[in-house]
């Protein structure tokens, strides 16, 4: 178990006036039902670099169907990666659960799910027939969900409750640098997803790392 850094409010420069309201929205009222709910992924990085996010992705100990409860609102998607889509309008906040990197080798090894589980997962998304891949959708902790991304950067927390930064990988210190760097062996995670590559060709350049 790695003890994350945290980065207090005085340390950083996000604010909750700069998070989309909506997204806002979804954080604390994930929080109300006890569930954790952070800020992740390239949200965190862009506001940190003093960049207008594209995006407000949140991730949480929630499950898919847990999400799906909570706002009437929600749709789950995909196959690869159960997400959840809470809609305002025109616009989608994506929810993702946590989750943990699962060694294709141990993919055959794993247990089935419960049968009640996976019945409120098809009554869920009526538009899958098939069930989700599993090796992409065992959930974990944060912290096993921060080393299972693919870069340092995109890897940082932002607790809505605290106002800090957790950063489990080093990626606020790899941000100052402008080092863009894999999490793990870079051969491992290329090898897991080749498009890595392209997507560090396109960060260096669109950051200008």
């Amino acid at each position: 178990m790695v003890a994350p850094v945290i980065f207090s409010r005085a340390d950083h420069p996000i604010s909750r006036t700069l998070i989309d309201d909506d997204a806002l929205k979804v954080l604390y009222r994930l929080r109300k039902f006890n569930h954790a709910a952070y800020l992740v992924g390239g949200g965190v990085r862009d506001l940190l670099l003093q960049r207008h996010p594209k995006d407000f992705d949140i991730g949480t100990s929630a499950h898919p169907h847990e999400v799906k409860r909570i706002f009437r609102n929600c749709w789950i998607i995909g196959r690869r990666f159960r997400l959840a889509h809470v809609k305002f309008g025109q616009k989608t906040i994506e929810v993702a659960t946590f989750r943990k990197q699962v060694p294709l080798d141990e993919n055959a090894s794993l247990p089935s799910r419960d049968t009640k589980e996976t019945e409120k997962q098809r009554s869920d998304d009526t538009n899958l027939t098939r069930q989700p891949i599993r090796r992409d959708n065992t959930f974990g902790t944060p912290e096993e969900d921060a080393f299972r991304r693919d870069f340092t950067i995109n890897a940082l927390f932002y607790d809505i409750s605290t106002f800090a930064i957790i950063d489990y990988v080093g990626g606020m210190q790899d941000l100052q640098n402008k080092l863009l760097r894999c999490i793990g062996d870079p051969r491992e995670r290329f090898v897991e997803d080749p498009v890595r590559m392209l997507r560090a060709v396109a960060f260096a350049a669109r950051l200008d790392f």
